[in-house]
């Protein structure tokens, strides 16, 4: 495809959205699910599978872990943590070279040609929440300075929210063992308060040993994983965001786009930054 060229002559290459897929993430899907399965087989295998499965002891470790997490938040912050985790499972790939790429491209017809030029672009844009209000602020005519003030606002509120429920996941990684803890004393106290009573003896231990191991079982083969992968995701959200402002603010300021160039690579992983105008 032949490039379009400005004014004064230099090429603008056509523009090339970066391509964002929605995919399940593989990584967690076969991690965790293979986790348990290796833990099961070995339940499995050495006896019988049904002894490891005590009602008290699920209601105790899950309903304890439930409610003591969402006492120490909210029932919103709540609520948002699991549509994350969903989003995590269901995970949003992006390219930050690409994104990069793309929007030097889009400085560059700001640059040579007006930012109302911009405008059969924007709607392109619609995916990328954060580059699309950037771009509609610069065609509305809103100062670099303040372009980049507003949307910086808006980038720590969206890594407040991912880091709030990220520590929701960590807070309960927390209380199940506690809770586990709090189920072991409750089978000990019954155990030994029926000594008399030899038939209660098995129930009791059963409560007392298995609340323990739900509640390691929780705490690092669910919520550990999952606040982990949402902290990378997040990261990588963060970064593609943060080249987003930048551009905004520059094609506000009607910058030189090889500016814009060097400012991006100050950011980019060494792997991942960008030649565009070599």
């Amino acid at each position: 495809m032949a490039t379009d060229t400005n004014q004064g002559g230099a090429p603008i290459q056509p523009i090339s959205p970066p391509v964002t897929r929605h995919a399940v993430d593989i990584a967690t899907i076969i991690g965790i699910p293979s986790a348990f399965a290796l833990i099961f087989a070995a339940i499995y295998l050495g006896g019988s599978a049904t002894a490891f499965i005590n009602l008290p002891s699920i209601f105790i470790v899950v309903g304890g872990t439930l409610g003591v997490t969402t006492a120490c938040y909210s029932l919103a912050d709540m609520g948002n943590s699991v549509r994350i985790v969903a989003q995590t499972v269901l995970h949003r790939s992006r390219d930050s070279t690409a994104a990069a790429v793309h929007v030097l491209q889009l400085a560059q017809i700001a640059r040579y040609r007006g930012v109302l030029a911009l405008q059969p672009h924007v709607d392109q844009t619609a995916s990328e929440r954060m580059l699309y209000r950037g771009l509609t602020m610069v065609m509305d005519g809103t100062p670099g300075d303040e372009i980049e003030r507003v949307m910086q606002q808006e980038l720590q509120a969206t890594a407040q929210r991912h880091t709030r429920s990220a520590s929701v996941l960590r807070k309960a990684a927390d209380i199940s063992p506690a809770m586990g803890l709090i189920g072991t004393l409750v089978g000990l106290i019954q155990m030994l308060g029926n000594l008399e009573d030899p038939s209660t003896i098995g129930p009791s231990m059963a409560v007392a040993l298995l609340t323990t191991f739900y509640g390691a079982i929780l705490a690092n083969m669910v919520f550990m994983p999952l606040a982990s992968k949402l902290e990378r995701n997040s990261s990588e959200e963060t970064l593609i965001n943060h080249l987003y402002v930048m551009a905004s603010a520059s094609i506000g300021r009607q910058e030189n786009p090889r500016r814009l160039e060097m400012l991006l690579n100050t950011i980019l992983p060494p792997g991942n930054r960008v030649e565009y105008f070599n």
